[in-house]
């Protein structure tokens, strides 16, 4: 009867210690290198230009409290044929990108972003002019969700401004944190970063799964 209570006491044991790394295993999944890849062209859609929207990124609880600007910006950044923009075109690149909770809707006589010429039924962009800073992130961390990821990346600016051989990387905060060539490739760059990461600013951005897409949900400073 002792050895029987034994070997059902070490049952429970193995039972409960499988249904834990089942369950651990499910909410830790691994992140596959086609949903890395997801991910960061995604967030690089929605990244911008600091002198363009201020941010390349700004924070926002909720897509709807995030800056007209850089939503208008994202949607024209993202538009193909500048030349035949239609109302249509806007709304429906802006829905793609920023999912149905999007409610911001571009007006049908255009705005300061999107320009509209009623006689040819168009609507035009004033353009983007960039200076020689190009601002860049990269993945840090990813996080499986049930319904999307949270992705804490690293915002760095490569200035490219101040020596035609050579490329100055800064973080957000335009403090110089490394001096390279120009020659040097993007991977040497990033390790860079990831040396000097605890100098560079970071944020964590919700990325929701919506009808096989992904759309950013909020954004916050780390």
């Amino acid at each position: 009867m002792k050895k029987l209570l034994i070997i059902i006491v070490l049952l429970i044991i193995i039972f409960i210690g499988m249904y834990i790394y089942t369950n651990n295993k499910r909410n830790n999944q691994n992140v596959t290198i086609d949903e890395i890849n997801k991910i960061e062209d995604y967030i690089e859609k929605i990244y911008m230009w600091k002198e363009v929207t201020q941010e390349a990124l700004p924070c926002f609880e909720d897509i709807n409290q995030a800056s007209e600007l850089w939503i208008w910006k994202v949607v024209e950044k993202n538009i193909d044929e500048y030349d035949e923009i239609k109302y249509e075109q806007i709304s429906s690149k802006a829905k793609e990108i920023f999912g149905e909770e999007l409610k911001k809707e571009m007006p049908k006589e255009g705005n300061e972003y999107f320009m509209y010429d009623q006689e040819e039924d168009k609507y035009y962009t004033n353009g983007i002019i960039l200076d020689e800073k190009d601002d860049n992130f990269l993945l840090n961390k990813i996080q499986k969700m049930k319904d999307g990821y949270e992705v804490e990346i690293v915002e760095y600016i490569e200035d490219y401004s101040k020596n035609e051989e050579q490329v100055v990387i800064e973080n957000t905060n335009e403090e110089e944190i490394h001096i390279t060539s120009i020659d040097e490739n993007e991977t040497n760059r990033t390790q860079i970063v990831k040396d000097n990461i605890d100098r560079f600013n970071k944020k964590k951005v919700t990325l929701k799964k919506e009808n096989e897409n992904l759309v950013v949900k909020k954004v916050e400073n780390v």
